[in-house]
């Protein structure tokens, strides 16, 4: 059970488990969305980035990458870089391939890409790689006061 999976549960979120065998190296969300017979616009990465004002986390698809001029005015800050992976893991308590946006170590401002709501349900890791959970956008949004935006390129 990851803290990711237990977040979920305390919150009585609406969510299902999706199990795959993971033995990608890099972009786990093509390696998922071909394991789960999902479109790879329907598999969302969590991607970290920072500036001077901290942290942000952007929720794209799988099939994209994250706009951060696009990201920095949704979140309202001026200018965001891409976080080091070695930063990410130690911010948020997970590994690359396996960060979740649920219950990380420190909640962060949270952009979700405005393409989740083409899906009844999108996934997102479930806080290890080979494990995602499936959300509708909405409840993503509320659960971690997120804003949607067209973030996603």
């Amino acid at each position: 059970m990851t803290p990711a999976i237990l977040f979920l549960e305390q919150q009585k979120a609406t969510f299902t488990l999706h199990q795959y065998d993971c033995t990608a190296q890099d972009d786990f969300g093509a390696h998922a969305a071909g394991q789960l017979r999902v479109p790879l616009g329907q598999v969302f990465k969590t991607l970290l980035t920072e500036g001077e004002q901290g942290a942000v986390v952007a929720l794209v698809p799988s099939s994209g990458k994250v706009n951060l001029k696009r990201l920095a005015r949704a979140a309202g800050v001026k200018k965001l870089d891409m976080m080091p992976p070695v930063k990410a893991e130690r911010l948020t308590g997970y590994k690359v391939g396996g960060i979740s946006p649920f219950a990380q170590k420190k909640r962060l401002t949270t952009v979700l890409d405005a393409s989740a709501a083409d899906y009844p349900y999108v996934l997102v890791s479930g806080g290890k790689r080979g494990l995602s959970v499936g959300l509708a956008a909405d409840e993503i949004a509320t659960l971690l006061q997120a804003r949607i935006a067209d973030i996603a390129e």
